[in-house]
């Protein structure tokens, strides 16, 4: 019993060491044939490079643009303050009134801050801005009214013009003003971009996708009697179909870094000319560049493009070499 016992042990050890022994041949074998697939886009340069210069330069089109959505997308963000509503204050009205509507304010859920500029106050803001200087001082009197700047909780722009129509209808409020007419008008070009980004991308990555089908097809055909000879000894289609694989593999990886350099060096000459025209809104805007995730996507989708497109071609191409006969 003992003896059979120790068999069957020694005979699961060796089942096991055999299945370890198999894995890493077979993970070995992998390496080495995205290696030798790798030294084959060197052994032909210029059709790889090519290749690899369409394929990135077509990912980097919906990669910029993508990144000017994203910075867009931003700027709507962090102009949150435009949601703000200036209520002018009738001149005949009291401090006490002023005083009391702003309390009534400020108690207000849907309203987050209140704020009161008075005459004089706005006459030196106004004063300062404007460049008509010292010609302020001969007014005999200050045409500016009473202003109390109300930020709204919801700073949505169909929420904050209904909440603009109900302070209109104070007593002592002369009229509102809520500018936001062009946020929505920004809110609208970034949709329009987002739906411009998704179908430019399905554009180009399809094409990206006939084109690295199509240089897979003329390296599979420039090495057909290679193959057949491969075939005549026992190769299998999958071991064939391999290196080709991986070939589109090595030209996902280096489209998709091109694609993240040439884009990111678009972003860097936009910088200039965007702080310009921040500079001029006293924004402190930046220019947000591609993060650590949206770079692995972009990789991530190169890669998937690369071997999908050399998959369709070896599966139908190779399968048709066969060996002529004698």
């Amino acid at each position: 019993m003992s003896i059979l016992f120790t068999g069957r042990a020694t005979g699961a050890k060796a089942n096991r060491i055999g299945l370890v022994r198999r894995f890493l041949m077979f993970f070995v074998h992998h390496i080495r044939q995205a290696l030798s697939s790798l030294g084959e886009l060197w052994r032909t340069p210029a059709a790889s490079f090519l290749t690899i210069i369409v394929l990135g330069l077509s990912l980097t089109l919906p990669v910029t643009l993508h990144l000017l959505v994203k910075n867009a997308q931003q700027i709507s963000n962090s102009f949150a303050k435009a949601a703000e509503i200036n209520l002018f204050i009738r001149e005949d009205a009291s401090a006490a009134q002023i005083q009391s509507l702003q309390t009534i304010l400020k108690a207000d859920p849907q309203i987050t801050a209140v704020r009161h500029i008075n005459k004089a106050d706005a006459m030196a803001e106004f004063q300062a801005a404007s460049s008509f200087g010292e010609a302020l001082n001969y007014l005999t009197e200050n045409p500016l009214p009473d202003v109390l700047v109300v930020m709204p909780a919801n700073t949505e722009p169909a929420a904050a013009r209904a909440l603009m129509q109900q302070l209109a209808a104070e007593r002592i409020v002369e009229f509102a003003k809520l500018d936001l007419e062009w946020l929505t008008r920004l809110e609208a070009v970034v949709r329009l971009m987002q739906q411009a980004v998704i179908a430019i991308a399905l554009l180009l990555l399809s094409a990206v996708l006939f084109i690295v089908s199509n240089t897979i097809r003329l390296s599979i055909i420039s090495k057909q009697a290679e193959i057949e000879v491969m075939k005549l000894v026992g190769a299998t289609d999958s071991f064939i179909q391999r290196p080709f694989l991986y070939t589109g593999f090595w030209f996902g990886v280096l489209g998709g870094l091109l694609a993240f350099l040439v884009s990111e060096t678009l972003l860097w000459g936009l910088r200039g000319a965007i702080s310009d025209i921040t500079s001029l809104y006293q924004s402190d805007f930046q220019l947000q560049a591609m993060n650590l995730y949206e770079f692995c996507g972009v990789i991530l989708l190169a890669v998937s493009l690369g071997v999908g497109g050399s998959y369709l071609s070896v599966r139908r191409h190779i399968r048709a070499i066969e060996p002529s006969g004698p």
